[in-house]
Formats: structure tokens, C-alpha cells, sequence
């Protein structure tokens, strides 16, 4: 049965899975490769479960009145019908976000322009994680608002923020570190748990398959860039391998995989600034890689061990090669990191 344009689908999962189907949506937005991005309804054990998930999601509860409609309203719904669907993280960086838009509460959505989003970005007087937030707000009501015939065109898409920031590769303070801890139950804040203990580049981390995920020899083989950052083997640190494990449980090829698929780095700096709204803090995904080298260094770890992990070239590494003894060092340096 061909179901409607914009209806949604209902996709069979590849391997063995409790729930094999997935009941997709319509599309938001497109990744960076333009690829489209669908809205994940959720996940069945039968194709007939699933058609009767997307005949509920299509459904339209929302009865409003898209003239009058203000952005307070509409963010009141958006907030019931849409942000649970986001990380805690997230969903708690836009609330905040919607904080700095106080004074179009009671316009109506329809009417508010380009030049009146932007003002709410550029006199927040908050840094860009903040102002990434604000935009990335309005994109989200903005995508809502169409869906509900609200409005014909996304002003969103015109927005600025400061740019992040040339890297003064400042490292996570050890109470910064203990932040992110304190977080871990969070959706994707294991991510960040990951790159604080591994080192990988945000390209590395994202294009790691688990097929290069080793649990029995506890290593994660990848990297990119450079000729001695290719193929890189990094052990997996002890306090990071149930968050790997858990990982490795969930769909997808990818290590972090969203919606099934490998999470694109527009989508996971989405995430970041959300958390660095949330936390308080003012860094790049980069500098967890300078984190993990500064608290190696701290810890001892010899400058062999410490160019093996990082990929880096030096006299030390040589021609690179991993034989079990250069693993055991590798693993014996990357445990010298307790906090």
C-alpha cells in the first residue's frame, strides 16, 4: 500500500531487533550532505503496529488559530508535543534559549520577521553557545509552525550567531570534568564522556563504526587526517566502557548513531551547544582532545604512549605498529587518568 506524500513511512531495520520497524515521519531538515532528516516516531515489532503508530502521529491534535497564534503559545505547544521528543540537554538549552525572547511573547507567530529573531540573538550579551541556542530555538519553532500551516517561510534560516571562537585549546578544568559526570545519564553526554577519554577528533568519534569496536581486546581502531592518525588503535578506557557497551547495543552501524544513521557534525554541534548553554561553560569539542592530552601528560604517561594515542608523528612512534605489548602500554597509559 503507497502511502500519501509526507505521510511518513514505516522502514524495516536490517539484522535481528525486538522492534525491526521504524515509523518515520515526515522530513525537518536536511544534514550537511543534504541528505534528508526524519522525524523518528518510534519503533515496532510488526509492520501492521507500525502503520497504526504513524496513523496516530499523522493525527492532527492541534487546533489552533494560525492568525492569532503567539510565539508563547506556540512555544507552550511545541514544548508539549515536540521537545520531548530531544535529549534532556537539549530540550533544557532551548527552554533557556526562549528566556531571551521575552519581549515578542505576545505577537503573533506569523508576523514576527527575520530582523525581530535576530535582535533576540544579538542582544542576549551572552556568548555564542548561548546565541547558538537562540537560533537553533527559532529554527525548531520555526519548523513547527510550518508543519502547522502557521507560517510559508522559515525566517529562522536568515539567522546569525558568533562563530565559535579560534580554539585557545583551554583543556576541561577537573571540576569541569566532574560536571560532565554529573550529567552521564543525560542523552549524548556520554559523547562527551567518550572524547574526554579517548582523545578522538569530532570526525573520528562520529565516523567510528562499531564494527571497529573490539570489547574482547577493549579497543576502538580508527582516525582520520593525518598518515599517523589513520588507524590508530585506542584502548577504551574503564570508566567510558559501559557507555561503549551501551552503545553498542543500540541500531545503527555507527558507534553514535541518530535515528539509526551516522550523527552528522552540524546535528552533533547542536547537542554541544546545548550542553555548554546548560553547564555554563565556553569550549569547543576539540578541546576534549586537548583535555585527554594535557591530563595524560599529567598522569605520566610516557611521550611514546602519548603520540601512539593522539596520532601524532614523532622519533618515538617510528614505523607504527600494535603488537600486544604496545597495546598493554597503551592501555596501562590511558588508565594513569583516575578522575
Amino acid at each position: 500500500m503507497r502511502l500519501p506524500n509526507g505521510y511518513g513511512s514505516v522502514v524495516k531495520l536490517s539484522g535481528k531487533r525486538r522492534r525491526p520497524y521504524m515509523v518515520r515521519g515526515g522530513v525537518y531538515g536536511y544534514d550537511d550532505r543534504g541528505y534528508p532528516q526524519y522525524d523518528v516516531v518510534g519503533y515496532t515489532e510488526t509492520r501492521e503496529q507500525g502503520l497504526t503508530m504513524l496513523a496516530e502521529y499523522n493525527r492532527n491534535p492541534w487546533d489552533v488559530d494560525k492568525a492569532k497564534i503567539t510565539l508563547k503559545e506556540l512555544f507552550e505547544l511545541w514544548k508539549e508535543k515536540k521537545a520531548p521528543k530531544l535529549g534532556t540537554s537539549n530540550r533544557q538549552s532551548l527552554c533557556s534559549a526562549f528566556n531571551h525572547c521575552s519581549k515578542l511573547l505576545n505577537k503573533p507567530y506569523k508576523v514576527i520577521r527575520a530582523y525581530e529573531m535576530q535582535e533576540t540573538i544579538d542582544g542576549c550579551g551572552k556568548g555564542y553557545s548561548t546565541q547558538a541556542a537562540i537560533k537553533n530555538l527559532w529554527g525548531h519553532l520555526d519548523r513547527f509552525a510550518l508543519e502547522l500551516d502557521v507560517i510559508n517561510r522559515c525566517y529562522s534560516e536568515l539567522l546569525t550567531s558568533d562563530p565559535v571562537p579560534p580554539t585557545s585549546k583551554q583543556p576541561f578544568t577537573d571540576q569541569e570534568v566532574e560536571t560532565v559526570w554529573g550529567h552521564q545519564a543525560e542523552p549524548w553526554v556520554d559523547s562527551v564522556l567518550v572524547f574526554l577519554y579517548s582523545g578522538w577528533r569530532i570526525s573520528e568519534l562520529l565516523n567510528l563504526k562499531k564494527s571497529a569496536v573490539d570489547l574482547k581486546a577493549g579497543t576502538m581502531t580508527g582516525g582520520t587526517k593525518t598518515k599517523a592518525g589513520k588507524n590508530r588503535v585506542v584502548p577504551i578506557h574503564s570508566k567510558i566502557r559501559p557507555f561503549v557497551e551501551a552503545r553498542m547495543e543500540q541500531p545503527g552501524e555507527y558507534l553514535f548513531s541518530y535515528a539509526g544513521k551516522k550523527c552528522s557534525e552540524s546535528q552533533y554541534r547542536v547537542f554541544w551547544a546545548g550542553f555548554m548553554s546548560e553547564w555554563g561553560m565556553e569550549h569547543t569539542p576539540h578541546e576534549t582532545r586537548h583535555t585527554f592530552r594535557t591530563r595524560l601528560g599529567s598522569a605520566g604517561a610516557d611521550q611514546k604512549c602519548c603520540d601512539l594515542l593522539m596520532g601524532h608523528t614523532s622519533k618515538d612512534t617510528g614505523n607504527r605498529t600494535y603488537n600486544h605489548k604496545t597495546i598493554e602500554e597503551l592501555k596501562t597509559a590511558i588508565e594513569l587518568i583516575k578522575g
